[in-house]
This record gives C-alpha cells, sequence and structure tokens, in this order.
C-alpha cells in the first residue's frame, strides 16, 4: 500500500526529527517498571486514610487529552483498562533543566496519541476527581498518526466513532477511540472461559484436530482449498471437526470437545463470516434429548455469568435463557408459519410449495435443501425466545440417527435464537453400513451440482465399522452466541478482525 501522508502526519514527523535532535529516543528500548493501573486507583484510592499506599506509583499508556494552563497542565491517560487524570507541573519536570526544555518538548513535540510512562503520587482535585500529580514523565512511543476524531453533526458530538468501513478495518484504531469496544472482547472471552469450566467440571476432555484435511467432512458448506507442494495432494480448510471428535469417540473417549475455527467459502452478511469459531462436543452414551437439556443449563450458567440475570436484551429485544426452552417439530413449524403441510412431500410437490411462496430455488437443491429454504424463509426469524426445531427428515441430516420412533426422520435439533440458528445438534448416526449410503446419496447431489453436499470419508467409515458407541454431539456458533450475549447487531462486531474487501487505494 502506498503511503500518502497527511498534512498532520508530516508534522509528526518533524516532531520525531526535533526529539532526536534533543536527544530524546522516541522509541526507547529499556522496561518501563509499570506497578498500577488506572482501575486499580480509582477503587482503591481512599484519600488520606491510605495516600502513602500511593505515593509512588508508575503507570503507562496512551495520551488522550492535553489541556495547557500555562505552566502547569492537565491531561488524560489511558491504560488497557481504563482512564485517568495527570496533573502536570512544569517545574516538577525541569530538574534543573530551564523552562525552554518543558516547552520544547512537553507542550510542542508531544501530541495526542502518544504513549508516556508517568511516576508520581495520588491525590484529590478540588474538584473531587481521582488524579496522579506526575512528577516524572517518559515518552515511550511517539504516535505518527493522529486519532480519528469523534463524529459531530449537528451540534452533537457523539462519543464513538461509528464508520463500519474504519473500525472492521482498523481494529486497533478502533480499540483506542471507542471504549465500549474493548468490553465487548472482554465479555467474549468471559463466555468462552465459563464454556470451558463448565464442560471441564462435567467431565469433558479439550482436544485439538486438524485445521487442514484431505476430507472436508462434517458439514454441508463449501469449503476452501489448497495445495500441500511437498505430498502434492489437494488439501481443504475444515468446514467443520466433526468427523475428527467422533474419531476420539471411537477411540474410547466418552467426552471430547473443541473450540475449532472453521472456514467455509460462502457469502458474507450480518451473521456469517468466511471464518469463524464453533463449539463442538460429542458425549458417548446419550442422546438428543440429553443433549437439549445440557444445552439449556450451559446456556442459562453464560448468561447469568455475563449479566448476572438469565434475561439478555437483545436489540429491542429482551430474550430469556431460562430453562426449558421450546421444543417444536420442522413440520410443525412450517406448518404453523405457511399453512402447508409438507410432512409427506415429494421433490416436485415441495418445488411447487416453493414456487407458490415466492421462495427462489434452482435444479440444484434436492428436497432436504428445499424444505430447508422453506423454514429458513418463512419460519426461522419468527423464533425469537430459544426454541429447539426438532426431528428433521433423514435426507436433511447425513450424520444423524433415525428417529426410533417416527420413520423417514431423524433425532436432529436446531436451537433457534433472535431468528437465527445458534447449535445444531444429533443423536449421532454410528451405523456403518447407514452411514455409507448416505454419503453416497450427497454424492449424487454433489453430482447434481451442490458445492454444500459432503464428500465420502472412507477412513471415517473405517473408524465407525470398528464400532462407535451410542453418542450425541452438538456444534454452537461462538461468534453468533457472542452477538446475542453481547447485544452486538453484526458478526463483525464480534470478531477482532473480520474479513474485508481489498482496501481501495488511491494508485
Amino acid at each position: 500500500m502506498s503511503q500518502h501522508l497527511s498534512e498532520q502526519e508530516m508534522i509528526r514527523r518533524e516532531k520525531l526529527d526535533e526529539l532526536r535532535k534533543l536527544g530524546i529516543d522516541p522509541y526507547p528500548a529499556p522496561m518501563f517498571p509499570v506497578n498500577t493501573t488506572s482501575v486499580f486507583i480509582k477503587e482503591y484510592y481512599k484519600g488520606e486514610t491510605n495516600a502513602a499506599e500511593f505515593a509512588e506509583v508508575c503507570i503507562a499508556g496512551r495520551l488522550m487529552s492535553f489541556r495547557d494552563m500555562g505552566k502547569a497542565a492537565f491531561a488524560v491517560l489511558q491504560d488497557s483498562v481504563g482512564k485517568i487524570q495527570l496533573y502536570i507541573k512544569r517545574d516538577d519536570l525541569l530538574k534543573g533543566e530551564d523552562a525552554t526544555m518543558y516547552d520544547q518538548v512537553w507542550k510542542k513535540l508531544i501530541d495526542l496519541g502518544d504513549i508516556i510512562g508517568v511516576k508520581g503520587f495520588v491525590f484529590t482535585t478540588k474538584v473531587g476527581e481521582t488524579s496522579i500529580h506526575v512528577k516524572e514523565l517518559t515518552l515511550l512511543t511517539k504516535s505518527l498518526k493522529p486519532l480519528p476524531v469523534v463524529k459531530e453533526a449537528e451540534g452533537q458530538v457523539f462519543d464513538a466513532v461509528v464508520d463500519p468501513e474504519f473500525r472492521y478495518r482498523q481494529r486497533y484504531a478502533d480499540l483506542i477511540i471507542n471504549s465500549h469496544v474493548k468490553d465487548v472482547f472482554l465479555k467474549r472471552t468471559l463466555m468462552i472461559n465459563t464454556i470451558r469450566n463448565f464442560l471441564n467440571e462435567h467431565g469433558a476432555l479439550e482436544v485439538d484436530t486438524p485445521v487442514l484435511q484431505s476430507i472436508p467432512g462434517g458439514a454441508a458448506a463449501r469449503p476452501f482449498i489448497t495445495h500441500h507442494n511437498a505430498l502434492d495432494i489437494p488439501l481443504y480448510l475444515r468446514v467443520a471437526n466433526e468427523l475428527y471428535l467422533k474419531r476420539l469417540i471411537v477411540g474410547g473417549f466418552d467426552w471430547v470437545y473443541e473450540f475449532s475455527r472453521d472456514f467455509r467459502n460462502e457469502g458474507m452478511d450480518r451473521t456469517h463470516n468466511p471464518e469463524f469459531t464453533i463449539l463442538e462436543w460429542y458425549t458417548a452414551y446419550k442422546d438428543y434429548f440429553w443433549m437439549m437439556e445440557i444445552t439449556e443449563q450451559l446456556l442459562e450458567k453464560v448468561a447469568m455469568a455475563l449479566h448476572g440475570t438469565t434475561e439478555v436484551t437483545v436489540g429491542d429485544q429482551v430474550i430469556n435463557f431460562k430453562a426449558p426452552f421450546k421444543r417444536i417439530t420442522i413440520f410443525e413449524a412450517i406448518k404453523e408459519h405457511t399453512n402447508v403441510d409438507v410432512s409427506s412431500m415429494d421433490e416436485s410437490q415441495l418445488r411447487s410449495v416453493c414456487k407458490q411462496l415466492r421462495i427462489e430455488t434452482d435444479n440444484t437443491m434436492g428436497s432436504a435443501k428445499l424444505i430447508d429454504e422453506i423454514f429458513g424463509a418463512k419460519c426461522e426469524s419468527n423464533y425469537v425466545q430459544p426454541t429447539f426445531i426438532i426431528d428433521y427428515p433423514v435426507e436433511m441430516s447425513p450424520l444423524t440417527k433415525k428417529h426410533r420412533s417416527k420413520p423417514g426422520l431423524v433425532e436432529r435439533f436446531e436451537l433457534m435464537i433472535n431468528g437465527k440458528e445458534v447449535a445444531n445438534a444429533y443423536t449421532e448416526l454410528n451405523d456403518p453400513i447407514d452411514q455409507r449410503e448416505r454419503f453416497e446419496e450427497q454424492v449424487k447431489l454433489m453430482e447434481r451440482g451442490d458445492h454444500e453436499a459432503m464428500f465420502i470419508d472412507h477412513d471415517f467409515l473405517r473408524a465407525l465399522e470398528y464400532g462407535m458407541p451410542p453418542t450425541s454431539g452438538i456444534g454452537i456458533g461462538i461468534d453468533r452466541l457472542c452477538m446475542f450475549m453481547t447485544n452486538q447487531p453484526s458478526i463483525q462486531d464480534v470478531l477482532f478482525f473480520p474479513q474485508m474487501r481489498p482496501e481501495k487505494t488511491d494508485e
């Protein structure tokens, strides 16, 4: 990318040169001995009652504001956890030097955005604000690019930069300017840790499985393909880790899980990114009824950990994660929202229904895809509160055990929250002969042009032939769940670095 410097950037580079001429290293190497944070000071400083404990604080961060008052100044320093006011007195910094040095450096050559370190003592200003009286100030990093200015419009000054093009592409600057953004990602980590602790406490084992796979199995999705030069074979970025986790169940582990980074070469929108995080776990000797109950317990615990209540605000809705969740079959859901019973329809009849409902289809879609299209277009958005959509047609679920009492169906559920799928779970198919036949049906769909149809994984079939115990498994979309748990409107808001179109340049 070519570099076209703005006038402000050129001025900052001139200041950089001036600092070096004065013998000040704008990027010093020595470690700065930080011993506290802005949040700790504000929380625990109690004035004269414990002033001695805060008589020698050392803190570092980014200079966010500077208000010159002649021989003194007030500034705001932002560290990794918050902000604190600084009181800077010229005479305290001179140490035998003349006033010119202070005026040249701290008033003329230091800019907002520079990273500084300060030593001093904590006090309370006349207006009651906890502040640091600076006795030593060190430039730690000179910033060559000005921080973005918050948006102003019609006399209003907004407290954040809101342009998504800037925010997602320059997340580093977004985190500096928009303090609420960091809180989203702190909650994301808390959410993941809560899930991990829940699973560990229940006896699950966290594992790792391959990202590069010779067969992109485990989900109906279009993969990214690459090439391994040494082996001279094509490889795929995983679309799911399901088949590898099931291999571990075959190998004798009773409960395994993985936070899996998956990749699907498909569309991008407010709820889809080509690179995303899925939690999958598989538990031997369980079924999808048990899986619904444990999922309810988990999400209730996550809501409580993040919010202290099971009621979570998402947009203009309040979603209650208190168990139990509603359960409804996919055919009942379609009938409820379209007045059409599709439970016994063949492919031709389903196409007619799609045409009647003005749902676009193409010749690559079999019965399963058509039912999925109907549900997605006419039903999905209606399930705002957590709802298990259960008992899917066998054609829609090539890795799922056939229903024990409902011919033509499988024991599967999808968890819908705020009109979107958040989890997908099965009583897992462990009959290797039935599984091979299901894979062969997927190959037929692939030959029709369905880019999301599954490959035949012969090694997985071999594993099943050794015997996989009755098992239930689930995949939970971590990014989408995080959207709801942190009240964010887009998946890009819960990913540090979402995928973007190539940045436009002036060339």
